[in-house]
Order: structure tokens, then C-alpha cells, then sequence
């Protein structure tokens, strides 16, 4: 428990971040779901619209720090490469 007041204060913005970094996170991994279950469904057109949104939600999350940026790159880039090689096949 901490004993001094900016202690106390730490401990409080730490808790708010780590909130905040969780939903970010979480948000993370559902846009990147939403892109695999297209693509495993065979549904080009739906990967390509939530690869969008997928693409802008990753972003996000490394531009607040809370996904490294190579991780994002990676992500982002594995993502795009999945969709555009099922909207090759005919």
C-alpha cells in the first residue's frame, strides 16, 4: 500500500492507464478478429472493409504507446497480405 501522497497519486494514474491501455488492447484484438473471420467465411469484401478499420484501430494503439510501433508494422502488414492474397484467388 503506498504511504506518501504522490504515492498515492501514482498509484491512482496507473490504474486509470492500465484501463485505458486494456480497452485499447482489447480493441486491438477485436479488430483484428473481425478481419480473420471474414477472411476464414471467404469474404473478401468484408476482410477489405475491417481491414480498414482494423488498419486505423491498430494505429491508434501504437500512436498512444500502448502497441510497440514494430508491432503495429507487423500487424498491419500481415493483415493486408492475408486480405490481398484471398482477393487474388478467384
Amino acid at each position: 500500500m503506498a504511504n506518501t501522497v504522490s504515492a498515492q497519486k501514482r498509484n491512482r494514474q496507473a490504474q486509470k492507464r492500465r484501463t485505458r491501455n486494456v480497452q485499447v488492447r482489447t480493441g486491438v484484438k477485436s479488430a483484428v478478429k473481425k478481419v480473420r473471420e471474414a477472411l476464414e467465411k471467404g469474404d473478401s469484401a468484408a476482410a477489405a472493409v475491417a481491414l480498414k478499420t482494423a488498419e486505423r484501430t491498430i494505429a491508434k494503439g501504437g500512436s498512444k504507446g500502448v502497441v510497440h510501433k514494430n508491432a503495429v508494422s507487423r500487424k498491419i502488414s500481415r493483415l493486408a497480405h492475408a486480405v490481398a492474397k484471398a482477393s487474388r484467388k478467384p
